[in-house]
């Protein structure tokens, strides 16, 4: 027992006296029993429900065998259901803020590919490069590809670079949407330059042109 076991006292009380209830430690307590220990160290907290669950939460968040989307789902939950920022939830599982940010993005992901990932079949790297794809159509075609041929990461970083390639050739054939070209002329107004919008199912980017260093300049001034 290198930490004791987490408790809170229990609303019911037995022939001995007050019963407790376990918040962390369900692993530590299960090996006790198992070697006949009738006796363990505990720390005694007063917490209610919710903090109950957020602890046994964080406490399973630091266990190592966890795949990187159990991962995800545990760190977004602390986010939706306790309202931590993602500077408090690194701060409690011990991770830094990047890491925590790059894990909850694996959610992006189509559920297929997911799956390949919390099974192993796809490594974190893999999953990463995916992630540039807007079409979850197109993750999936690259993760069994990537699967079926034992594609390294670089290989598949370049094969989405050319699916990404494709997408933006599609966007630019169809019609423009009237209202990302209003929105387009009103920032070329505004900065003095060309503007482009490129608007995907979830995502996009904002392309800005500069014609020379002192143009990016007068254009660094006024965006920051």
């Amino acid at each position: 027992m290198i930490y004791p076991l987490l408790v809170r006292k229990s609303d019911e009380s037995g022939v001995d006296g007050p019963k407790y209830e376990l918040i962390a430690g369900e692993r530590r307590f299960r090996a006790l029993k198992l070697l006949g220990q009738a006796e363990a160290p505990v720390i005694v907290r007063e917490v209610g429900d919710r903090d109950a669950l957020q602890l046994a939460l964080v406490e399973n968040l630091q266990r190592e065998e966890l795949n990187p989307i159990e991962q995800a789902k545990a760190y977004q939950r602390l986010q939706s259901e306790f309202g931590l920022t993602q500077e408090q939830v690194a701060s409690a599982v011990g991770k830094d803020r990047a890491t925590v940010a790059n894990t909850i993005r694996l959610l992006k992901l189509a559920d297929k590919v997911q799956e390949e990932v919390a099974a192993g079949r796809l490594s974190l790297g893999h999953a990463r490069a995916l992630l540039s794809l807007d079409s979850q159509r197109s993750q999936l075609q690259l993760a069994e590809r990537a699967i079926g041929n034992g594609l390294s990461v670089r290989q598949i970083e370049q094969l989405v670079r050319e699916a990404a390639s494709n997408e933006e050739k599609s966007h630019r054939s169809k019609p423009r949407d009237p209202h990302l070209a209003a929105v387009e002329q009103k920032l070329e107004r505004a900065l003095g330059t060309r503007v482009k919008i490129f608007h995907g199912r979830t995502r996009g980017w904002i392309r800005v042109a500069y014609y020379s260093l002192k143009d990016l300049d007068r254009l660094i001034a006024r965006l920051t």
